[in-house]
């Protein structure tokens, strides 16, 4: 037997069962199944293997970033030990700074792999999906609940109302004369499917077009049949999605602004490892010497102790230059702006997304749901007037299935004519759905359709005055319900009682319609029939009027009408006819199942005759209705410079219809090569299905398969699009996958889809979809100002050790200083910087170029500029304190600390070869600070004044992070209180700073001493210049850039 599946929909059911050496009506037996189990193994999808933990642990330190600061822990914790073992001190403080650095790497790679093992949990939800037990039959008897895994192709599954598909399954037989399958979730059709036992004779059909076949994890809505199972496990549909979505996850792309600081990483460790060697290379004189002029090159001194020391400035430097504070600062920035817009019901499942979002480039959205609000509503619908020509149009206001949500226009209840009243009992007796109420949302029980139509009936009400008025004082609340969320519908209540049903003539693919049997109050028997318009039509012989009189149709009336139809059909509605027959024959008394007319009941073919000669009433027009708040999400898409795009598994018609309903086609007659079914995209050459995808202007794509939107998706990223996708459907979740950003459906979508996505619109409301694309414009704006503030500030440091080390002076901060910079006191204002006011323009500009620039070249001379002038700040200060008695009028000398030149600074490690140098005590504090070797006066004795270097670097950083509020506007403009946020985290930072301070543990920790007012007046003058200078930088730039907006050509 062949182990390849063939197509079974365009087979008779005689050559499958042939193919498959079974008998419908006896089964396989065991020795049978235990053969084919062999070939074809158990019907159950396959678990993919996930990373192993090391891998997973190991992938965390697979960063630019990580990588340095991994060196820089190993080399701090090698210094500390050969520190420790010298001075006799191993104590925890010594290896503060290695362990620091390892505590920051082990919280990002428990993050990481949390965030991996999280990442597959959409196969999990599929293999939910599947039937666990199934009816079989096997040696001639019915299995009524076999472990669906047990399946084998060629069983023989019986499947009844409510059940869920175990595998694919040829349709055998029907059972009943109508067998409808809910498989939107498969394959995005927005109504259940009719399913029957003829072939389709295509090989290479549609999924939606296989009539005969039954999908793994779909559900009976209506009717029983048996069937063949032709694939199971990994070869069904549903196997085949897993494989898709596997194959996703294994082309996830790094988003955007993962590139852009894989690319700053790269760069800064080329500079780190520059400058580092540079600072070495420059101080050599002072750790190898030679003890003549004349003596030989290799004739020379190396004093390991200061090769040490210098090689300690080098990683101070590294530790300087690396943000190590960034990943963190990052992290809470996006997982701030998950709050807000979890605010605008945009649910954010990975972090990442949220800046993704913000240069969308493509967004792809399904249709229903989405774009619609996948609720049936009856849009407008028509009886005839004074003759059987003119029609008496109504439209109909409202949504959704809240009964109360709009009316109909120009309605008259008092005046309710025959042919309405004959309506409304067609609609709420022909008719097996009903409407409840949950969480506020008013859903449909049954068919769709069936429940738009008996929420129109409550709409135009009843004829009878009494009831109406009391219908009406009873305000329509979920508590008036028949069960816990039933809704109660008491019109279409009124029309049941008045009419009691005795017959169905169930729905079938010949006639196109459905009818039931009633007996009215007066005893009478009356057929009503609902079905698609011209079945009803051919079998109408006449035509009830406004006035009562009822009149044949001729063939002008008949035209007239489908010319009617035709219009409304061309808005995208769905058209239903309505009709009734009175003189029912041989029915005319029927009532029980005992009547001699009843076997023509059990006999489908017979419907047909039994609903000819009817009256027709009129025509009801239904559609799932666009969203009110999508045509201005459209356009400011439109606005955004971003490309909207629909694939939808629905037909091409009604795609079309809706799309140019909310502006998505805007005036435009004629919808050549913008609108495609799945089968014809896939069928041209890649390079005309490029140049289709390359047009700027919308485009739709209808009966789309899973493989078509997975297609679709993947050319749009090869093409260098950010590409965002919408779906709700289990046939959606490869394609939510591959995307760079994949948004479900929170209320209808599947669980598998909002797994496979990395957002979840809790509305399902493309317009929040907008909203978030905004939020996240705004977010990576307010990341771009964080990133150049926690840069700037690096630069000012690397620059303050590159002063020191190029000087000779001693070093004005510890390593372990700069480590508590960068992550503490910088972290607040950081992360405060991503609560700055989104631009009121933010979605009237096109999506940023992945490539773009964090730090333009410009923005990047400015920071090199405010860089310098804080390191200059930093080591002059240092430098003040040791050789000036006063600066600005503040005296610096009352602490009683000695004096030294410049020149003596610089040469302060050959200060054992100084005569009557005897630095006096001075005061730190509530310490006094001695020397018992006149040389520790620039090692210990320096405490005071690496305690001012480290003040001036912190306070300047908290005015630099002013600067950083808008990267052109001045603060006259864009004034502190604009993010109050920012003073707060600035208060922060400067309370943790004197807490490090005046706090004895800590201060000894990290090698400073408690300040006077005195002092920290000399902080704020030398640190306060910092905004004068950015100032300045911002008006040179607004200049130059108005300077060449005048020049550019028109």
């Amino acid at each position: 037997m062949d182990e390849k599946p063939f197509p079974a929909w365009s087979w008779s059911v005689e050559q499958c069962l042939k193919e498959y050496n079974v008998k419908l009506e006896k089964g396989l037996n065991l020795y049978e199944v235990e053969k084919r189990r062999e070939i074809y193994g158990w019907n159950e999808l396959r678990k993919e293997k996930g990373k192993p933990n090391w891998q997973l642990i190991m992938e965390q330190f697979d960063d630019v970033l990580v990588k340095i600061l991994l060196i820089a822990a190993f080399i701090s914790f090698v210094l500390a030990y050969l520190q420790g073992a010298e001075s006799g001190n191993s104590s925890f403080e010594v290896y503060v700074e290695p362990l620091v650095i390892v505590s920051i790497l082990i919280l990002n790679a428990v993050v990481g792999v949390w965030q991996e093992s999280n990442a597959e949990k959409a196969l999990e939800a599929l293999k939910e999906m599947q039937c666990e037990h199934a009816k079989v039959l096997r040696d001639g008897y019915l299995v009524p609940d076999l472990p669906s895994r047990e399946l084998v192709p060629g069983d023989i599954v019986e499947l009844r109302v409510g059940d869920k598909v175990p595998a694919d399954m040829r349709v055998a037989s029907l059972k009943t004369s109508t067998l409808r399958v809910e498989q939107s979730s498969l394959t995005g059709e927005s109504m259940p499917v009719i399913k029957s036992t003829s072939p389709v004779l295509i090989d290479d059909c549609e999924l939606q077009a296989k009539d005969c076949m039954v999908f793994s994890g779909t559900t009976v809505v209506n009717g029983s049949c048996m069937c063949i199972v032709s694939s199971i496990g990994m070869n069904t549909e549903i196997g085949m999605i897993q494989t898709q979505i596997h194959e996703a996850s294994m082309e996830e792309r790094e988003t955007p602004l993962k590139k852009k600081l894989d690319e700053f990483g790269e760069r800064l460790t080329s500079a780190i490892g520059l400058i580092c060697l540079v600072v070495w290379v420059i101080n050599y004189k002072n750790f190898i010497t030679w003890d003549s002029s004349n003596a030989s090159v290799w004739d020379f001194r190396f004093s390991f102790e200061k090769c040490t020391y210098y090689f300690k400035i080098a990683v101070a430097l590294a530790v300087a230059a690396i943000p190590e504070g960034l990943p963190a600062v990052i992290t809470t920035c996006l997982a701030l702006g998950t709050r807000k817009m979890a605010q605008k019901n945009a649910i954010v499942r990975k972090l990442p997304s949220v800046e993704t979002l913000g240069c969308t480039t493509v967004i792809c959205s399904d249709k229903t749901g989405t774009l619609t609000t996948n609720q049936m509503s009856v849009n407008e619908f028509f009886t005839l007037g004074e003759n059987s020509t003119d029609p008496r149009v109504f439209h109909v206001e409202g949504s959704t299935y809240n009964p109360k949500d709009g009316c109909i226009g120009k309605w008259s209840h008092e005046k309710m004519e025959q042919n309405m009243q004959i309506l409304a009992q067609i609609c709420a007796i022909c008719n097996d759905a009903g409407v409840y109420c949950k969480d506020y949302l008013f859903r449909a029980t049954g068919l769709p359709t069936e429940a738009a139509l008996k929420v129109l009936v409550e709409k135009m009400g009843t004829p009878d005055t009494k009831v109406r008025n009391r219908l009406n004082d009873s305000k329509f609340t979920v508590g008036h319900s028949i069960g816990q969320n039933t809704v109660r519908l008491g019109c279409c209540e009124w029309w049941t009682k008045r009419s009691k049903r005795i017959a169905t003539l169930e729905f079938d693919r010949v006639r196109k319609s459905m009818s039931v049997i009633v007996r009215e109050l007066s005893g009478i028997n009356r057929l009503l029939v609902k079905g698609a318009v011209e079945c009803v039509l051919e079998r109408s012989t006449h035509a009830h009027l406004s006035d009562g009189s009822i009149v044949p149709l001729d063939e002008n009336s008949r035209n007239s009408l489908l010319l009617r139809v035709h219009e409304m059909s061309s808005k995208g509605l769905r058209c239903l006819g309505f009709a009734y027959k009175d003189d029912l024959g041989e029915f005319s008394d029927y009532f029980l199942e005992n009547h001699p007319a009843h076997k023509k009941l059990l006999d489908p073919t017979n419907y047909y005759e039994i609903e000819s000669n009817l009256i027709f009433v009129g025509v009801v027009g239904l559609r799932d209705p666009p969203r009110v708040e999508v045509y201005k999400a459209i356009e400011d898409c439109r606005g955004a410079g971003i490309k909207v795009m629909v694939i939808t598994g629905d037909n091409k018609s009604t795609a079309e219809a809706i799309c140019q309903e909310i502006g998505l086609f805007p005036q435009l007659q004629s919808l050549k090569w913008r609108s495609f079914t799945g089968k014809e995209f896939m069928s041209f050459h890649m390079s005309r299905k490029i140049e289709i995808l390359s047009n700027p202007r919308a485009l739709v794509f209808s009966r789309a398969e899973p493989r078509h939107k997975l297609e679709i998706v993947r050319l749009l990223q090869e093409m260098g699009e950010v590409v965002a996708m919408t779906g709700d459907g289990v046939n959606d979740a490869p394609a939510l996958k591959l995307a760079d950003i994949g948004i479900s459906m929170g209320i209808t979508g599947t669980e598998v889809a909002k797994e496979a996505s990395g957002m979840i619109l809790a509305d399902d409301n493309f317009s929040t979809i907008v909203a978030a694309v905004a939020e996240g414009r705004a977010i990576y704006n307010n990341m771009k100002s964080f990133i150049r503030y926690m840069i700037s500030s690096n630069v000012g440091e690397v620059i303050s050790i590159f002063l020191t080390a190029a000087l000779g002076i001693p070093e004005c901060l510890m390593p372990v200083q700069l480590l508590w910079v960068n992550l503490v006191t910088d972290g607040p204002p950081a992360t405060a910087l991503g609560f700055n006011p989104a631009d009121v323009d933010i979605m009237e500009k096109p999506p940023r170029k992945c490539d773009d620039a964090l730090i333009s070249s410009w923005v990047f001379f400015r920071y090199m500029v405010i860089g310098s002038y804080v390191g200059l700040a930093t080591v002059g200060i240092f430098i003040i304190w040791y050789t000036q008695p006063s600066f600005l009028g503040i005296d610096l000398i009352s602490d009683g600390h000695t004096l030294v030149s410049l020149a003596e600074l610089r040469s302060w490690s050959q200060c054992r070869t100084w005569t009557d140098f005897s630095p006096d005590p001075f005061l730190a504090g509530n310490h006094v600070i001695s020397f018992s070797d006149p040389c520790d006066y620039f090692t210990v004795g320096k405490i005071k004044a690496m305690t001012l270097s480290l003040s001036v670097l912190v306070a300047i950083e908290m005015f630099n992070s002013l600067n950083a509020l808008s990267e052109e506007n001045s603060l006259l403009r864009m004034p502190p209180w604009r993010n109050p946020w920012l003073l707060a985290a600035m208060v922060v930072s400067l309370g943790l700073h004197a807490l490090v301070l005046y706090a004895p543990f800590l201060a000894t920790v990290f090698g400073v001493v408690p300040l006077n007012l005195k002092e920290w007046f000399l902080v704020i003058l030398i640190s306060f210049p910092v905004v004068l200078i950015d100032e300045a930088l911002k008006f040179f730039g607004r200049r130059l850039r108005s300077a060449d907006h005048k020049h550019k050509p028109e």
